[in-house]
């Protein structure tokens, strides 16, 4: 049986922190990884935590987040604190102590283990030079580097909103070939043309759960931003419309980092799934989607005019968004 062990703050994890544990783990039979933090840190220790276990679900993932010294000349007993901390994560021997930096041959010594110097940092090498805090001052320039995990927090999600017949499906899938990203469809689409007409309030919270559930499966898979052609505010604004309420899990369901408002001054079509197109009632619609935005207090951009002129105008919004 051998048993290793690593350490990190992982602010974010990335490539280089991926490329050392993946690793460890296929040189030993445990591995322990220690995900430290301090109060104040830019990014949460327990959201790192997480991260590390959804990518390292084998591996034995534990968070330390007491303020303790984090460098010898910061604390007379810096090693023997280090030590107990390590103890305490790892009450068993330890064989291996793996690290791409040179503070391992210490803390191997200090634990009586071997170090293994995996990928100490080289600018030769892109993986191991790429630093945590070059990433976080500029993510979206490393994106190729990041993980699943961490590029579902630093994308951004643009909404299409807007009643019937607006254009949202058109616009989301060009905004997506336009930024080279993917983009969610509307699941309620598919799940009348499935199910039907005829349906009532649990049939609608179901198409807004499972519409937020699909924006957050694709976040990791996007190129840096994704764009979804409805959520679940546009849902609640349906709920609305049809109910004349509004289910309050479908306004606790997360919000996008931007919503594009899509005016009805285009022709209404009907397309077999459509409700709405008496010009009093798609008004109303209108009103009503306008005044979950409102009410939800999103950050909102409304869009009009001919289809070409949507477009330019969208990627403008989209661009005053900016970058993490």
């Amino acid at each position: 049986m051998r048993r290793g062990f690593l350490l990190g703050k992982f602010m974010p994890p990335h490539a280089g922190h991926v490329r050392l544990c993946e690793t460890a783990l296929r040189l030993v039979d445990e591995l322990t990884i220690l995900v430290c933090w301090l109060p104040g840190d830019p990014i949460a220790g327990p959201l790192r935590l997480e991260w590390m276990k959804a990518l390292f679900p084998t591996a034995r993932v534990i968070g330390h987040g007491e303020p303790v010294p984090q460098a010898p000349d910061a604390h007379p007993d810096f090693w023997p604190i280090w030590r107990g901390i390590v103890k305490a994560a790892h009450p068993e021997p330890i064989d291996f102590v793996f690290a791409g930096e040179l503070y391992g041959l210490r803390l191997a010594e200090e634990v009586g283990a071997a170090f293994l110097p995996i990928a100490v940092r080289s600018d030769a090498d892109r993986l191991s030079a790429l630093s945590a805090s070059a990433v976080r001052a500029a993510p979206w320039n490393h994106w190729d580097m990041l993980p699943p995990p961490v590029r579902s927090h630093y994308a951004r999600t643009i909404c299409l909103h807007g009643p019937e017949s607006v254009g949202k499906t058109s616009l989301a899938a060009r905004l997506a070939r336009h930024y080279g990203t993917i983009f969610v469809p509307e699941y309620g689409r598919t799940h009348c043309e499935v199910h039907g007409l005829d349906f009532g309030e649990a049939d609608l919270v179901t198409m807004g759960e499972v519409q937020s559930a699909a924006i957050a499966a694709a976040r990791p898979w996007c190129n840096r931003r994704l764009i979804a052609d409805t959520d679940a505010l546009m849902t609640a604004a349906w709920c609305e419309m049809l109910l004349g309420h509004v289910p309050p899990v479908l306004l606790a369901q997360p919000r996008a980092d931007l919503y594009l408002l899509l005016d009805m001054d285009v022709p209404w079509h009907d397309d077999g799934t459509r409700f709405f197109g008496e010009a009093g009632r798609r008004r109303r619609f209108m009103e009503l989607s306008e005044a979950m935005l409102e009410q939800a207090g999103v950050r909102r951009v409304r869009i009009s005019g001919s289809w070409e002129s949507r477009f330019h105008q969208a990627v403008q919004a989209i661009e005053g968004l900016g970058t993490p």
